[in-house]
């Protein structure tokens, strides 16, 4: 019998604007000291300036195309076996990808000093969108580490 406690899952809230569930996500995510305001208004600039230029019909499309292109497949968990830790290449859940992906965009975005956070949040999008960027590297930073450790695969559990 399990030890933990049992998840309640939230339901699942959409913007305003977009009616998009993704959105949602991102303005929690862009969110400080509870100004969801100035971060709903970040976003939509963010998604707006993306999309300058682009031929897409939905304005979200961009940033869906980012986060599908973020995603990481697999990661590594340290796990402790016998007095040495190992580091054990796991699948990564469909949630935990999406948060992942929408986290790196955020902080790479916000590392970015001397530009607005919509600016930088939208070159970050746009970037991703298109297989490039610091999000795309982190992406395969973590592939290649769970490549590399996949002789300790057999530690999984």
């Amino acid at each position: 019998m399990s030890r933990r406690r049992k998840v309640h899952v939230k339901p699942e809230r959409r913007d305003a604007r977009y009616d998009s569930h993704l959105v949602a996500k991102l303005v929690a995510k862009v969110m400080r000291a509870g100004k969801k305001a100035l971060a709903e208004r970040i976003v939509y600039a963010a998604i707006d300036r993306a999309n300058e230029g682009g031929e897409s019909v939905d304005p979200v499309e961009v940033l869906n195309r980012a986060i599908e292109n973020a995603k990481p497949r697999v990661e590594v968990k340290s796990r402790r076996v016998g007095g040495a830790t190992y580091q054990v290449p796991l699948e990564v859940a469909p949630d935990r990808q999406e948060s992942l992906a929408m986290r790196w965009i955020v902080n790479s975005a916000r590392s970015k000093r001397g530009t607005p956070m919509h600016v930088a949040l939208a070159t970050e999008i746009k970037d991703a969108s298109v297989n490039q960027g610091g999000v795309v590297r982190k992406r395969d930073e973590t592939h290649k580490m769970a490549q590399a450790n996949r002789a300790f695969a057999h530690f999984r559990w």
